[in-house]
């Protein structure tokens, strides 16, 4: 079957889903078809048709399998998203419209990816620049505690959603150009030959900003995913154990920092390790998440069927945002949380792919930093509300309510698209 033929059929499937999923839904609450399935399937099958075409028209020989297993999570994000408060499905299927939107704009405006190596700096200063932006005084502003959102008029949005592709893409541009100079050793420590020093100053500098963003913005969640995000460029770039290592030392030292000089950091680590002593304060979320989990079982307790509100009474926007894997859990069992899981596995394998198979280094970089974000930003939120690691603060990609984090992915899934074009092109 052609590229494009067994994307199509795969879209189709994945909209076949997201409406049975929606149909079941109201089957739990009303046992009666739900009034809007007619418009909802209308919905979903302009939306699949508007990206195939994009596909079609601009990337002909694209990945078949990205864009169905992003389309798949965004849909079946707003089915769960209107099912946990039916007031955010309206403004999330607005943000997958535009999301839609900017996948196509991606892939007309960036006909070669290697174009973007050009603007390396420029990328550098913007990424920065957003990054930094939520501390101005005028537009910035903090919930839970994180200063992580900025308000122009009526649009609020998370700059550090967008701050990632960039900072990636100039990553990428920046080591492409370095990379030689930076695998020659030059000093030897005992039986290890190293670099000069003067070249891990990116890697300090990366250090040194995912701290600034914990003092500053308290966004525990962007400051471990950029600098994760260096570090396995950097080390792709160079295939130096050194500077992984040198990673892994700064990561160890930054979080004994924070630690100790942060007493949020302190009440969330302790609400990881024991959240059932501290069950009427920090412990709750997480301890309900858990629960929440557990009494889904293997199959769930049905769409519908669940009680995810209990995970936060009284504040159930953060259930769409932060514990919506949660409510999956608790409503499909594991096998539901086991098919997201195997998606996002799924779709870190075929970034993967595309990064082997580029035939430029800034390519291979570039996927490998788009799939990064990507993965550990799912592999975080999961184990996070599972209690496998402390809660970061981030959502699931395409699935978990929010347009900044929703449109980025959209545009990190047309450029990874764009690449694998390239690669099947040249």
């Amino acid at each position: 079957m052609k590229p494009r033929s067994a994307e199509l059929s795969l879209l189709i499937l994945a909209g076949i889903i997201a409406l049975a999923a929606f149909a079941l839904v109201s089957f739990a609450r009303e046992a009666a078809v739900p009034p809007g399935i007619a418009a909802h399937a209308a919905l979903f099958a302009a939306g699949i048709a508007v990206v195939h075409v994009a596909v079609r028209r601009f990337a002909p020989r694209a990945d078949p399998l990205l864009l169905p297993i992003a389309m798949l999570l965004a849909a079946f994000g707003y089915v769960m998203i209107r099912r946990l408060d039916p007031a955010l499905g309206g403004p999330q299927l607005a943000w997958i419209g535009t999301g839609i939107a900017a996948f196509t704009a991606t892939l007309a405006l960036v006909r070669d990816h290697r174009s973007l190596e050009r603007f390396r700096y420029s990328l550098m200063l913007l990424g920065i620049a957003l990054l930094l932006l939520p501390l101005a005084p005028s537009i910035g502003r903090s919930v839970g505690g994180a200063r992580l959102w900025v308000r122009v008029g009526t649009l609020n949005f998370q700059p550090a959603e967008l701050a990632k592709v960039i900072l990636a893409t100039f990553l990428a541009g920046y080591l492409a150009q370095k990379r030689e100079v930076m695998t020659i050793a030059s000093m030897r420590i005992g039986p290890l030959e190293l670099p000069a020093p003067r070249h891990f100053g990116p890697l300090i500098l990366a250090w040194g900003l995912s701290l600034a963003l914990i003092v500053w913005e308290r966004d525990l969640g962007s400051s471990v995913l950029f600098f994760a995000l260096f570090v396995v460029t950097l080390y792709v770039a160079t295939a130096r154990a050194s500077y992984a290592g040198t990673g892994l030392a700064l990561f160890a030292g930054g979080v004994w920092f924070t630690y100790h000089a942060f007493g949020h950091v302190q009440t969330r680590i302790a609400a990881w390790l024991d959240p059932w002593s501290r069950i009427e304060g920090a412990g709750f979320q997480i301890g309900q998440s858990v629960w929440a989990l557990a009494t889904g079982g293997i199959s769930g307790t049905g769409l519908g069927r669940g009680h995810p509100g209990l995970i936060q009474p009284g504040r159930g926007a953060t259930i769409p945002t932060d514990f919506i894997f949660s409510a999956i859990g608790e409503e499909l069992g594991l096998l539901g949380t086991t098919a997201i899981a195997l998606l996002f596995g799924l779709l870190v394998a075929r970034g993967l792919r595309i990064a082997l198979r580029s035939r430029d280094a800034f390519g291979t970089l570039l996927a490998t930093g788009l799939t990064t974000i990507v993965g550990i930003q799912a592999l975080l939120i999961m184990a996070g509300v599972s209690r496998l690691v402390p809660l970061t603060g981030i959502t699931l990609p395409f699935v978990a309510y929010g347009g900044s984090s929703l449109l980025t992915n959209f545009v990190l899934v047309g450029l990874l698209i764009r690449m694998s074009d390239a690669e099947a092109v040249d």
